[in-house]
């Protein structure tokens, strides 16, 4: 997803000077393709997150639209006072790219677990968060974030996924991947892990019970529906921690508009944290893999 983001920026580049590529010193094989084409346009800041931040807000303070692209959580924790006082409490037109959130870096350790990025970026004032599965929903999030002249955060994979099939007519801010209207039981989640949702979906209607399956690509309220919600049992999945998440975003939903709904989440055990391996791997010992979610609909169900 990292590269289709790139090659859409170079694209949009051509007709407006005014968006800038910033890097932390990362992104080789990644961002040289708007390097070479608008050098102009491109700044690598090299190791400091900080000032990075900090050109940023001044670029969008100058009439510029800056893109911020980095790993996991160096665009986010190591610059958040920056973020705070320097982005957010101007509303400035910044969009903050962190590629590798979740576990894509998992053989590097704690350092590289993007798994509280979320709840920080929506705490700040402002901030819309997003978190898409694919390309199809990446296009939507940058067209949107295009049009809303506020502090944007987006987080990738670090690697490409397969474009799931969508059910027509999903709703702008939430994607159908697989509607049952008379299903009692929905799985939403955010990000690629949605891969392991529709696998689990599968597993489920091998044994008869049907499912709903949501991607929730914006983080936030105005993305869910009372009726997608309403007298449901409802599984979120991420690869995130659960406190400030996609499960915090349903429950506060389900709480604020009262509905009869039962939420469930499953997210990262955070007594696992020193554990390192594989993407795969972590999914596996954190149980958010298709297993887990399988093993905990079944239970639901009967």
């Amino acid at each position: 997803m990292r590269n289709h983001l790139v090659r859409r920026l170079t694209s949009l580049a051509r007709t407006d000077e005014e968006i800038f590529l910033l890097t932390g010193d990362l992104g080789y094989g990644v961002v040289e393709e708007f390097e070479k084409e608008f050098p102009e346009q491109f700044l690598n800041s090299g190791v400091a997150e900080q000032a990075m931040m900090g050109l940023a807000a001044g670029l969008a303070n100058s009439g510029y639209k800056p893109w911020v692209y980095s790993i996991a959580n160096f665009p986010t924790f190591r610059c958040l006072e920056q973020i705070r006082n320097d982005v957010c409490y101007h509303n400035l037109d910044v969009t903050i790219v962190a590629v590798g959130s979740g576990f894509p870096y998992g053989t590097l350790g704690y350092s590289h677990f993007g798994i509280e990025d979320i709840s920080v970026m929506r705490a700040l004032p402002g901030m819309k968060v997003y978190s898409p599965a694919n390309t199809l929903e990446l296009d939507f999030v940058i067209d949107s974030c295009l049009k809303y002249g506020g502090p944007k955060y987006i987080r990738l994979d670090k690697g490409a996924r397969s474009t799931f099939e969508r059910v027509a007519n999903p709703s702008a801010l939430t994607w159908a991947y697989k509607s049952i209207n008379n299903s009692k039981f929905s799985i939403l989640t955010t990000g690629t892990i949605l891969s392991e949702a529709i696998k689990a979906a599968k597993l489920l209607e091998s044994q008869g019970i049907l499912v709903e399956v949501h991607s929730v690509p914006f983080v936030n309220s105005e993305a869910l529906t009372i009726e997608m919600l309403q007298n449901r049992f409802v599984v979120t999945v991420e690869e995130h921690s659960l406190h400030g998440g996609l499960f915090s975003c349903v429950a506060e939903f389900v709480a604020t508009n009262i509905l009869n709904t039962k939420v469930q989440g499953l997210g990262v055990n955070p007594l696992k944290l020193q554990v390192t391996g594989s993407q795969e791997y972590l999914r596996k010992i954190h149980r958010i893999n298709a297993d887990a979610i399988y093993s905990l609909v079944c239970l639901k169900g009967n």
